[in-house]
C-alpha cells in the first residue's frame, strides 16, 4: 500500500522549493493571516497544500487527505482519520510562526495513515533541502543515512533536551518549570518537525509536547520509534496514534528512560 517513499520526498521538495524558500524572508504583511489566537497562516501554508494535496492523493487510488489548513475551514475533515481508507497527514509549513519572523526553525510534514496506524512519513527541512524518510519496519533514514537516537545517559540529570510549555494545563505547566533545573534543557524551537530531526539525529535525548495534533506528530513519532526511541502519552503511558485529540507526548531514547523522566517533571510533588 505504501508508495514511493522517494516519489513522495521529490514532491514535498518540489513543492517547497517553489512555495516556501523564494518567500524566506520575504513575506509581506498582507501574505500573513491569523487563523485563531496565536495561530498564524501564511500564502505559503495555503499554496504548499494545494498544491500537495492532489499530487499525493493521486500516488495512491482511493486515498484521502487531511492538512492543516483544510481541518481549519472545516474540522470535519479530521474526522477522516476514523474512517478505513488510507489517509495522507499534510502539516504545509511547520513552525509558521518562525517562518513569518524569518527563523529558519521550519518543516514540511506529511504522514500516511492507515486503519489510525502510521506507515510511513516525511519531515522535510526546506532550507536545507534534507528529507526524513520512515516506513514502518524500515528504519529511519535522512538522505540515506540511517538515524539513530542518542544513548540514555547513566543519570537522568545529564539528558538534554527541549521542553516546551507551550499549550500545557497551568498546574503541569508550573510543575515543570518548577523542576526544569533537573535536566539539561535547551530552547525549543517550536517546530515539531525540527525537533524530530533533533531527535533522531542524536542531538537530544528528549522533547515533549502538549499539542498532539496528527500532523505535527504521526511521522515523527514513527521516525523516532523506527530510530531506536520509545515515546508515550503523558497522561496514561499509553502509545500515541495519529486519532488522539489529547494527552501529550514524550519522547525519550527508551522505556526506562521515558518512567523515569516522566517522574522527574511531572510526577506529584
Amino acid at each position: 500500500m505504501t508508495p514511493d517513499i522517494d516519489r513522495v520526498s521529490a514532491l514535498m521538495a518540489e513543492a517547497a522549493a517553489a512555495e516556501i524558500v523564494p518567500r524566506f524572508g520575504k513575506l509581506a504583511a498582507g501574505d500573513i493571516q491569523e487563523k485563531g489566537p496565536n495561530d498564524l497562516v501564511t500564502v505559503a501554508d495555503l499554496a504548499m497544500e494545494q498544491r500537495l494535496t492532489p499530487a499525493l492523493a493521486a500516488l495512491l487510488p482511493g486515498s484521502t487527505v487531511v492538512g492543516e489548513e483544510a481541518v481549519s475551514s472545516d474540522a470535519q475533515i479530521h474526522d477522516r482519520l476514523d474512517g478505513a481508507d488510507p489517509v495522507w497527514l499534510i502539516d504545509p509549513v511547520d513552525g509558521t510562526t518562525n517562518f513569518t519572523e524569518g527563523r529558519p526553525a521550519i518543516a514540511v510534514i506529511v504522514a500516511l495513515v492507515h486503519h489510525g496506524r502510521t506507515v510511513a512519513g516525511w519531515i522535510h527541512d526546506p532550507l536545507t533541502g534534507a528529507t526524513a524518510t520512515v516506513e514502518e519496519g524500515a528504519g529511519a533514514w535522512l538522505d540515506g543515512t540511517r538515524l539513530t537516537v542518542a544513548p540514555p545517559p547513566a543519570e537522568i540529570s545529564a539528558m538534554t533536551g527541549a521542553l516546551n510549555f507551550k499549550y500545557f494545563p497551568e498546574e503541569m505547566r508550573e510543575r515543570v518549570k518548577s523542576r526544569r533545573e533537573r535536566v539539561n534543557t535547551l530552547r525549543p524551537l517550536f517546530c515539531a518537525g525540527q525537533e524530530y530531526l533533533r531527535l533522531t539525529r542524536g542531538e537530544i535525548h528528549f522533547a515533549q509536547f502538549w499539542r498532539i495534533k496528527p500532523w505535527d506528530h504521526a511521522a515523527g513519532v514513527l521516525l523516532h520509534r523506527e530510530a531506536g526511541g520509545y515515546s508515550a502519552r503523558i497522561v496514561d503511558g499509553q502509545p500515541y496514534r495519529p486519532t488522539d485529540r489529547e494527552g501529550g507526548l514524550l519522547m525519550t531514547p527508551d522505556a526506562q528512560t521515558w518512567h523515569a523522566l516522566t517522574e522527574t517533571l511531572f510526577g506529584p510533588v
